[in-house]
Formats: C-alpha cells, sequence, structure tokens
C-alpha cells in the first residue's frame, strides 16, 4: 500500500521535528513517520492526515517530553486536545 502525505500534514511534521534536538531528529523522524503510516495501513487508508500524525507524536514521544511536544504543537497551530489529548 502506497502511503502519502497529506501536503499541509508533511509540512508541519518537518517543522514539527526541525523542534526536535539535532541529536534525536533522525530517530524521531524515523519512528513518528512509522508510526503515522502503520496506523494508516492498519485503517486500509492511503493519507495521513493530521490526526494521524499527532497520534504518532504521542504514541513515539517518551512520556517526559509530551509538554515540549505540545508547546512545538501549540506553535504549529495544532490543537492537539481535539484528538482526546490533555493539556
Amino acid at each position: 500500500m502506497d502511503v502519502q502525505w497529506e501536503e499541509q500534514v508533511k509540512q508541519t511534521f518537518d517543522r514539527l521535528i526541525e523542534k526536535v534536538p539535532v541529536f534525536m531528529q533522525g530517530i524521531a523522524r524515523d519512528k513518528v513517520s512509522h508510526k503515522a503510516k502503520s496506523m494508516v495501513e492498519k485503517h486500509g487508508r492511503t493519507r495521513i492526515t493530521e490526526k494521524d500524525m499527532v497520534d504518532a507524536f504521542f504514541a513515539e514521544t517518551p512520556f517526559g517530553f509530551h509538554g515540549p511536544m505540545k508547546h512545538d504543537m501549540e506553535q504549529a497551530g495544532i490543537d492537539y486536545m481535539k484528538y482526546g489529548y490533555e493539556k
């Protein structure tokens, strides 16, 4: 299955990855994008949406780093609370 990012979501994903410490960016990019793609494939879809990206970031980011991640999402204009996550 050929999974693709929605263009705006991919741009936001790239901006969020840039906020990750440089030495962790490669790992974060790989883990979060793999998680997003696997979630989409599991549901028989081919497009990664903002919700998929947010879910993947929450799933793959260690809990201790959720605070800074949420801040970065807010700065990027993402309302993660609409996807069921708490502030």
